[in-house]
């Protein structure tokens, strides 16, 4: 770390403290899958930075771990699939190659960094290594696994070469123009589905492995994705976006609604069945096809408020704006879209039951601040919660015999574990991992608190606070304000579905368990209450409304009697750096120290020239921490990695020359080259996240 200024001494670590390395020590599941056929289910769990697959089966569901991976390592692994017989684990290894084909390397390997698909067997053995890609879709009897490499979509054989000693040949199935992928198999696995992306326009089409040719789905001038098989495999359904004009100004805030079409993938010949008017707000826009029972096309959308799951269904029920297009009707859709999970409250992940008639998501609607697991007929009908109470529900995957859904659970002290619920209601348990590591402060933490704070517009703005245990009016201890990123995020009253975030929540118990205040604020921009809340006129490059609502918690925090308001600072990453530094920039009164991570800075500098007029350039410079460098005079660290394909490593080099020139400002800089815009090596989050304390505890921790 580099210092440019004068360090204060830190406050001294109070009894019984622990450490940020005990409160992050527990593993971190992601990709959890179900097999299709077999009640085995298989994720990714990062412990310390060894990141492993594991797998577990009905009905005692032990955990297993299939990988051997045992140090902190620059490899991460994404993209886990399982066998429709769950005898069989495919995963990527190596991170996803920037724009200028790099892929990541946070130790700066001379040889570099490779990113290739794995596989392992369920019952026992060692990983092999299939062949370098990416992108891979398992074949329906397993034998096979499509990747991408270069934009073009290749077959492997799913071989173990340990007997034979030799390695699968990796087949290109065919060459086609633009950029291809998304391959999907159709349901008896002689036939493929892909995307191939020409800029302006895309087209989808389907090759037939028996016949090598291609039959493209009615091509158009139009951009289509998505492709999603029939469970007959006889038809595709597809999103259609409108193609891009010449010197087309890209409204990244309000993209257009896609229209939804299905083609025969036989001939090609396809209808569209629905188009939405208008544009949709971004985030929430129309996507994740899927065919559920009765030939009913699920997908989810925003209308009324909500994002939620949407059937289009051959007959009857319900209308989301707009009626089915002629050709529908003439094809026997009969009405438009029916609201599947209604209610007040996102859905964020769903799946459908392998018989196509139940799907199970993550929602808020019965805890707007937290997260629990639903079921709802895919025909439409009353959905249940399956979970209650102080958990934390989400990506949930149902089992191929229909009795239970595993999901990702956590409460305030339990962090995020991997859990079954009976799909018929019940209790839930955690599997996985069994037990947290011996030092992991569970008891030690502390339950934070939902309160609202009142902006200066007036909005609500739900906020979580952190109190020490212990802590009594009139103490005076210093306060901290978190923000998260995004900015479509929602921080919760436990640890969190998003590993960085899971991460921050951690930190801020840390902050907590050593008499810290410290407050969590979701201010407006974030996801979890609403389109309303979500999309405002004013916010980001256009105003950033959203920053009154961070300094509408930080004087909450002085207001409390157990904080000295004179000992408030504040940090965040990405998105939530950026508010640290406005808030920096803006407010040195009242934030006397801040931790920017990857901050942006300068928004009139994240969009092509092209695309802002003069007038809506200036608004993006004023509505950025770099319009008020002038009143900056607080204490600042930045932590940043220069491989960031987020945000830009030059916005973070830009404020600090605009920093060092005006003088007066103590400056800290954390760089790690090659690193991402989140750490990828544990011992590199690690170093960033004691260094936010001790920075912060130097500038704020004694009187």
């Amino acid at each position: 770390m580099v210092s440019e200024g004068i360090e204060s001494s830190p406050t001294a670590q109070p009894k019984g403290a622990f450490t940020l390395e005990q409160v992050l020590s527990a593993p971190y599941p992601t990709n959890l899958v179900s097999a299709r056929d077999a009640d085995r289910i298989a994720w990714m769990f990062n412990a310390e930075g060894a990141r492993n697959v594991w797998t577990a089966a009905a009905p005692d569901y032990t955990p297993v771990r299939l990988t051997g991976y045992a140090k902190d390592e620059v490899f991460q692994i994404s993209d886990v699939a399982i066998t429709r017989d769950g005898s069989l684990v495919v995963y990527v290894r190596g991170g996803n190659p920037n724009s200028q084909g790099w892929i990541t390397n946070p130790t700066s390997d001379p040889a570099g960094v490779e990113q290739a698909v794995w596989a392992v067997r369920t019952s026992g053995g060692s990983p092999w290594r299939v062949c370098a890609g990416n992108n891979p879709a398992v074949s329906p009897d397993g034998r096979w696994v499509l990747i991408v490499k270069e934009n073009l979509i290749y077959r492997v054989a799913l071989r173990d070469p340990s007997g034979s000693g030799e390695a699968p040949e990796t087949e290109l199935l065919f060459r086609a123009a633009g950029r291809n992928g998304d391959p999907a198999w159709s349901p008896d696995g002689s036939r493929i589905a892909f995307v191939s992306n020409r800029g302006e326009h895309g087209f989808v089409g389907v090759y037939d492995l028996g016949k090598n040719m291609i039959t493209w789905l009615e091509p158009g001038v139009d951009r289509d994705a998505d492709p999603a098989w029939s469970p007959d495999g006889k038809r595709v359904a597809f999103f259609r976006l409108p193609g891009a004009q010449y010197n087309e100004k890209v409204d990244y805030l309000n993209p257009p609604n896609p229209s939804i079409w299905v083609a025969e993938a036989e001939t090609g010949e396809g209808l569209e069945l629905w188009n939405p008017a208008g544009k949709t707000p971004k985030y929430f826009t129309i996507r994740n096809l899927a065919w559920a029972a009765n030939g009913r096309i699920l997908f989810t959308a925003e209308r009324d408020n909500w994002n939620h799951v949407y059937a289009l269904a051959p007959e009857g029920g319900g209308t989301m704006g707009a009626a089915p297009t002629a050709a529908a009707a003439a094809a026997g859709i009969s009405a438009g879209p029916i609201d599947l999970t209604p209610g007040d409250g996102e859905v964020e992940q769903w799946r459908l039951s392998r018989d196509g008639t139940t799907i199970f998501y993550s929602s808020n609607q019965a805890d707007i601040h937290g997260r629990h697991i639903f079921k709802a007929p895919s025909a439409g009908g009353k959905p249940v919660s399956l979970t209650t109470g102080a958990t934390i529900g989400s990506y949930p995957v149902p089992l191929a015999g229909g009795k239970d859904v595993a999901f990702i659970h956590a409460t305030a002290r339990q962090p995020m574990s991997i859990a079954v619920v009976p799909a018929a209601g019940g209790q839930s348990r955690v599997i996985a991992p069994r037990t947290l590591p011996k030092d992991f402060p569970a008891e030690a933490l502390v339950v934070p608190e939902l309160v609202i704070v009142k902006a200066p517009d007036g909005l609500d703005v739900p906020c979580q606070i952190f109190l020490p245990r212990g802590a009594k009016p009139g103490e005076r201890r210093p306060g901290v304000v978190f923000s998260h990123g995004g900015p479509m995020r929602q921080m919760l009253l436990g640890w969190h579905y998003m590993e960085f975030y899971s991460e921050a929540y951690g930190i801020n118990q840390y902050f907590a368990n050593r008499g810290y205040v410290v407050i969590s604020v979701n201010y407006r921009s974030g996801i979890g209450y609403g389109r309303s809340f979500r999309v405002r006129p004013d916010a980001g490059s256009r105003g950033a409304s959203e920053y009154q609502d961070v300094l509408a918690g930080a004087r909450y925090l002085q207001g409390r009697p157990e904080v000295d308001p004179q000992r408030v600072g504040l940090w965040g990453l990405s998105y939530g750096g950026n508010l640290t530094a406005m808030g920096l920039a803006r407010n040195s009164d009242i934030f006397k120290a801040g931790v920017d991570l990857a901050g942006v800075h300068d928004w009139s500098m994240t969009w092509r020239r092209a695309e802002l007029t003069a007038e809506e350039r200036q608004l993006a410079f004023e509505s950025s921490p770099v319009a008020a460098v002038k009143t900056w005079t607080s204490p600042v660290l930045f932590i940043h990695g220069d491989d960031d394909r987020n945000v830009d490593f030059s916005q973070t080099v830009d404020l600090v020359q605009k920093l060092r020139a005006k003088g007066g400002v103590h400056i800290e800089l954390m760089v790690r080259p090659d690193e991402p815009h989140e750490f990828m090596l544990h011992k590199n989050r690690l170093d960033a996240y004691n260094a936010i304390f001790d920075f912060l505890d130097r500038f704020l921790g004694k009187k």
